[in-house]
């Protein structure tokens, strides 16, 4: 379990992330070893996807993992790492009362910030026929928020709403109503998402908002946007929401192919990580020197 003063600084640090000048960028991860590689490339803050932590299971991005399932890894993730962590929690897997349990039990693992979307639960992800999933209706998801803002004890952990209005067609109008309720609500930051294969539709929003609240985007259909629009359009935070997931699948499928294919290990040991870097990654030296501090040396030898 993390220490309170640790998760204190974490959401500190990421509300930080949040409001400097420039742009954040947060990485994807879905569980303790890639949230460490993430952390250990020089990612300040590290994004928890539920679309990553799913897969991870062999499930789909529907809740097909339940909320506990999700907070497990997560708790593993927040272990494994010291720099701030924002789940993707969906849409809060259920009412405004699963909604406050969700923000206890997060602040209690030392996570920073929560992500809840305003599609109806159970969800589906928005690139999956997106334009046919329906919304919540505004003020049932701000009753959400408000749940969430009133439940959290630590005060700089962040709620991000994030509004699914253009991802199902509704319109620029409804995507700004819907972002200036849920801050009103007492969001800290929105998220909006976009499937466009431009930053048109997101560049338009930032032109058009109040400016009241930072916003974040997921850049996953407009990945060939240069990193100064999103500085030029006022962006606070930028998450790379499932690439060492979808990396990961793409050297695990070639390497188990080949191997399918030339039953041999030669030429493959050099490509791939070592056992001690595994070993390094999971902090096994640590192990080493506890047991030193702590085993009779009698002990020790049998190990």
């Amino acid at each position: 379990m993390i220490d309170l003063s640790s998760a204190s600084s974490r959401t500190t640090r990421f509300r930080e992330l949040l409001t400097a000048p420039g742009v954040a960028y947060v990485m994807e991860a879905h569980d303790g070893m890639s949230a460490r590689i993430a952390q250990e490339a020089g990612f300040e803050a590290v994004w928890a996807s539920g679309l990553s932590i799913s897969a991870s299971m062999g499930v789909r991005d529907a809740n097909e993992a339940s909320w506990t399932q999700v907070l497990e890894h997560v708790e593993f993730m927040a272990d494994a790492t010291t720099v701030p962590i924002m789940v993707d929690a969906d849409t809060g897997y259920g009412n405004f009362n699963n909604v406050r349990r969700l923000v206890r039990k997060l602040e209690e693992r030392g996570v920073a910030a929560m992500c809840i979307e305003d599609k109806l639960y159970p969800k589906t992800n928005s690139y999956i026929r997106g334009e046919e999933q329906p919304l919540m209706d505004v003020e049932e998801f701000c009753g959400k928020l408000r749940a969430a803002k009133d439940t959290q004890r630590d005060p700089d952990f962040t709620v991000v709403a994030r509004c699914e209005a253009l991802i199902t067609g509704l319109g620029m109008g409804e995507a700004l109503y819907r972002a200036e309720a849920y801050r009103e609500a007492g969001a800290d930051a929105v998220l909006i998402h976009s499937k466009q294969r431009t930053a048109d539709e997101i560049v338009e929003f930032m032109a058009a908002w109040s400016g009241a609240c930072p916003i974040v985007i997921v850049p996953t259909t407009y990945y060939r946007t240069a990193p100064e629009v999103f500085e030029r359009a006022g962006i606070a935070g930028v998450i790379w929401g499932n690439q060492l997931l979808r990396a990961s699948v793409a050297a695990m499928q070639q390497m188990a192919g080949e191997l399918a294919r030339t039953r041999s290990l030669e030429g493959i040991e050099e490509r791939i990580a070592t056992v001690q870097e595994i070993f390094r990654l999971t902090d096994a030296p640590e192990l080493d020197e506890a047991e030193a501090r702590y085993l009779p040396a009698a002990t020790r030898s049998r190990l």
